[in-house]
């Protein structure tokens, strides 16, 4: 009797031992995803930059124009 409840604690702590290897996988490949969303919006945001740096470059030629 005590080696089937120490079998039945060994196999839950396998299966511990597993979940556990799953929950730091589910963790990494959320960190992973964290940056690559954080590296899409550094580039929209540089693109979005580019964008209004250059429709001030338009306002102030057509500022001169007028002039």
């Amino acid at each position: 009797m005590t080696y089937v409840g120490a079998a039945i604690s060994t196999l839950g702590d396998g299966i511990q031992t597993i979940a556990a290897g799953i929950a730091l996988d589910a963790l990494r490949n959320s960190n992973t995803q964290d940056s690559q969303n954080d590296a899409k919006q550094s580039l929209q945001k540089d693109n979005m930059q580019k964008q209004i740096d250059h429709l001030i470059y338009e306002l102030k030629q057509i500022k001169k124009i007028i002039k």
